[in-house]
């Protein structure tokens, strides 16, 4: 590894140390910390996208970033069915208001607006279904990905998983991350008692879908021609960017949960 890409991941990671205790602490201790976290990542990440859009006039970024926060308010006092209409109606009307105007990529707007909101609604439906286990796995498993996923591609290298989306990423990372997390899984298994030979399959699944979210918030930062989607977290950029993994994961368990009716630590 270059010594520009191992200084790169050393920052990274000393990034991701600071923003590792709050997280772990709310997980730990539940309500009202988790909830009070969530929603404030929610007006932060519905601030950064009306800015990467360009909202278009002050009530329309308004909206943008009070559908994410509603939904996320809704949620944490336990109204899901309520939070997810919310993010629906939310990103509705920002579409709305932009047909025959001339407000810059109405549907970037819109389906990112509901993409934050149902994120953030996924993440603490599964806090409430899953407990803190299901938390603290949720949230280990897409930092060991993000890491693996980086470490993995820039050692080995090879071709491109998506050069059009985002030019640094790689096949051998995008592995390496699956290895991350099945390893998160299994640790997480091994833990709680959980069934390894289910949580491991999911947690690959999972990491997928981290990649993916990934993939989309590289996809919309290009579409915008921005390096990152703020300046808040040094060597990370902004919130979107530390949690656009996070964001699918939770929806793509959450999704899992509401089919299965139980969080994956607790399949039997």
């Amino acid at each position: 590894m270059a010594r520009a890409d191992a200084n790169a991941l050393t920052l990274r990671i000393i990034s991701a140390l600071v923003l590792i205790p709050p997280a772990l602490a709310a997980a730990w201790f539940g309500w009202p910390w988790l909830p009070a976290l969530a929603v404030a990542a929610a007006a932060g990440m519905g601030i950064e996208w009306a800015r990467l859009v360009n909202g278009g006039p002050e009530q329309r970024r308004a909206l943008i970033v009070a559908t994410p926060l509603a939904a996320a308010v809704l949620a944490a006092f336990a109204y899901p069915a309520a939070a997810c209409a919310v993010a629906v109606m939310g990103a509705a009307t920002v579409g709305a208001q932009a047909v025959g105007r001339a407000a810059p990529a109405p549907l970037w707007a819109a389906g990112g607006t509901v993409w934050l909101a149902l994120g953030c609604v996924g993440f603490l439906w599964s806090a409430m279904h899953g407990g803190r286990a299901t938390v603290l796995w949720l949230l280990v498993l897409v930092w060991a990905v993000d890491i693996a996923a980086y470490a993995v591609g820039r050692a080995v290298g090879g071709p491109k998983l998506a050069p059009v989306l985002s030019p640094n990423k790689t096949w051998a990372g995008f592995f390496g991350g699956l290895v991350g997390a099945a390893l998160a899984g299994w640790g997480a298994a091994a833990l709680v008692g959980g069934a390894a030979v289910i949580v491991v399959p999911v947690s690959v699944l999972l990491g997928i879908a981290a990649q993916v979210g990934d993939l989309v918030e590289s996809a919309a930062k290009r579409r915008f021609n921005v390096k990152d989607t703020g300046g808040l977290i040094p060597g990370h950029g902004g919130l979107l960017d530390r949690l656009d993994s996070l964001l699918a994961v939770s929806l793509t368990l959450a999704v899992l949960i509401l089919v299965a009716g139980a969080a994956p630590l607790q399949w039997r």
